[in-house]
């Protein structure tokens, strides 16, 4: 059983900046992959960035230089730092783990945090 907790997500006025967090916590073995996504009203889900255990990174264009992703790999944890937000990132951010559990052993888990709602104000 892996469950994703996140938090960090709020209101904030365009060129503001929020941190998110996702702490992963049950039986884990391994996180091969972390990332965020969102899904704005109307929208499909799309991926905003992705992290590997070995801190490769990948951005939505529509992000890169203003976001940063990274990852506490002894801690389960996952964060993106959010900078010159606009208001086209409001959206629910949800947190993504894949990897493999340890009890048990090897079974491999693909979990989603509750999500978070953004909001940017003009």
């Amino acid at each position: 059983q892996v469950q994703l907790v996140e938090s960090g997500g709020g209101l904030v006025q365009a060129g503001g900046s929020l941190r998110l967090s996702c702490a992963a916590s049950g039986s884990i073995f391994s996180i091969n992959a972390m990332g965020w996504y969102r899904q704005a009203p109307g929208k499909q889900r799309e991926v905003v960035a992705a992290i590997t255990s070995a801190g490769s990174t990948s951005y939505a264009d529509s992000v890169k230089e203003r976001f940063t992703i990274s990852r506490d790999n002894a801690k389960n944890a996952m964060f993106l730092e959010m900078n010159s937000l606009k208001p086209e990132d409001t959206a629910v951010y949800y947190c993504n783990a894949k990897g493999t559990s340890r009890t048990p052993l090897g079974f491999p888990f693909d979990r989603w945090g509750q999500g978070t709602q953004v909001t940017v104000s003009s």
